[in-house]
């Protein structure tokens, strides 16, 4: 009975042993994988300068070079559709043909105007030119006669001229019943069928007609990336329906200035739509090589701090942390390019945080890197 009661109480004593141990095991450990995060936290990488080549990946936009709406100018109805959708159209060819009954019988009246002046004024011209004829006897007809029958032929060739000009401004208006393409393209949209009554304050066009001939890229460029794009350059691109197949389009314009709320410049290249490979208002993914002219600074992402502060890297002086303001420019897939107060050779913190205040005292043990060039 009594051995039986030593076996419990031992292995009481054994586990008690093995508790004491894990605590001061734990008690040990726990300041060396403190250590060990502070080592990495404080990890840094010692600057260098380079010049990669970056390849700016950016979405874009692929428009018409020429897309125009086409309106009716005068309140009428739809006679004649000589297109549709998909029509191959050449400058001046004649799309649509209204009709206006009101605007025919203005352009009859106003020319029986003209021809009811016109028969005025010849008939005053011709007493006018009978009166200077008699005039030339000294004598014969009396100078007021005179003046005032050269009154009358003036006043009667300005009324003439007045007709003349309402005549021909309805014959204008008649010209707008007759809608022609303004230039070479492609019918893409047609919105009226015959007999529709249409005007000026549609707010459908009848028609809508592109040159997808030849397509424009449109890009917006951050504002840190704009230097680096010359016209002429290159652009990679190929659009997301197609992803097998790349194109290529090269900087035709800029717009000089940039977007106040994208804080952005646009850029347009020209791309060749041959065989009609391509359609209008397709998204594309480009890819635009960026070269400086001189060497800078390219760190990894990580250290880099953005925070209500400003932008900045932190850098080590005299053993403590310091933070240096700087401006970001291109971006690789791990780095970034960085503009500051800095020269080759200064370390800085490769895993930056707003959590590391300026003026910490670095441990001697600190692992240094340096940045590939």
């Amino acid at each position: 009975m009594k051995f039986k009661n030593i076996i419990p109480f031992a292995a009481l004593l054994l586990l008690a042993a093995c508790n004491t141990n894990d605590k001061v095991e734990n008690k040990e450990t726990k300041p060396a994988m403190a250590g060990m995060g502070m080592m990495n936290m404080m990890e840094t990488v010692s600057l260098s300068k380079s010049n990669p080549l970056v390849q700016l990946k950016l979405a874009a936009e692929l428009k018409p070079d020429q897309h125009t709406e086409l309106f009716a100018k005068v309140n009428s109805y739809v006679k004649q559709i000589r297109v549709d959708i998909g029509d191959k159209v050449v400058a001046g060819q004649t799309l649509v043909v209204l009709e206006a009954p009101e605007i025919v019988s203005q352009i009859a009246n106003a020319k029986a105007k003209v021809q009811a002046q016109q028969a005025i004024y010849l008939a005053t011209k011709a007493t006018y030119d009978r009166t200077m004829k008699a005039n030339e006897t000294q004598g014969a007809v009396a100078k007021d006669a005179v003046d005032q029958i050269k009154a009358r032929m003036l006043s009667d060739e300005s009324q003439l001229n007045a007709v003349r000009s309402a005549y021909q401004e309805i014959r204008n208006i008649n010209d707008y019943l007759v809608i022609k393409a303004p230039f070479s393209g492609t019918i893409t949209n047609r919105n009226v069928d015959l007999g529709a009554y249409v005007g000026p304050m549609g707010k459908s066009p009848l028609l809508v007609i592109e040159n997808i001939q030849k397509l424009r890229l449109n890009l917006s460029v951050p504002e840190a990336n704009t230097p680096y794009i010359k016209i002429g350059d290159t652009i990679r691109f190929y659009v997301r329906s197609q992803p097998q197949i790349k194109h290529i389009a090269l900087v035709s314009r800029k717009s000089g200035s940039l977007d106040v709320k994208l804080r952005s410049e646009k850029i347009e290249a020209d791309f060749i739509n041959k065989n009609n490979v391509l359609k209008p208002f397709m998204v594309a993914e480009t890819s635009i090589p960026l070269q400086n002219t001189e060497a800078t600074f390219f760190v990894p992402k990580m250290a880099v701090v953005e925070s209500g502060m400003g932008i900045y890297v932190i850098k080590i002086e005299n053993g403590k942390t310091k933070n240096v303001p700087i401006s970001k420019g291109r971006m690789m897939d791990d780095k970034v390019e960085i503009f500051g107060a800095l020269i080759e050779g200064d370390k800085i913190i490769k895993m930056a945080s707003e959590e590391i205040v300026e003026g910490t005292a670095i441990p001697n043990s600190t692992k240094n890197n340096h940045t590939k060039k």
